[in-house]
């Protein structure tokens, strides 16, 4: 194989290395900007939902023991 060949071949190769690492850090930039909007909004619902409980009475519905309890009697 000549060298213009090899040199051409390993231009090629480089070239498609380059591009696939530079795939790879935008797919990470995508990632990181939806890990961002996700914990935002879990930020502004855990946000929503301390307001929520201080306005109103909250029951504890996972408790069904205390629950009925109060009923019954």
């Amino acid at each position: 194989m000549s060298r213009a060949s090899k040199l051409t071949l390993m231009g090629a190769n480089w070239r498609v290395s380059a591009q696939a690492m530079h795939q790879g850090v935008l797919r990470d930039m995508e990632q990181q900007r939806v890990k961002r909007e996700r914990q935002l909004d879990f930020d502004l619902q855990r946000a929503l939902e301390q307001e929520y409980k201080r306005e109103q009475t909250v029951r504890d519905s996972t408790n069904p023991d205390s629950s009925q309890s109060s009923t019954i009697s």
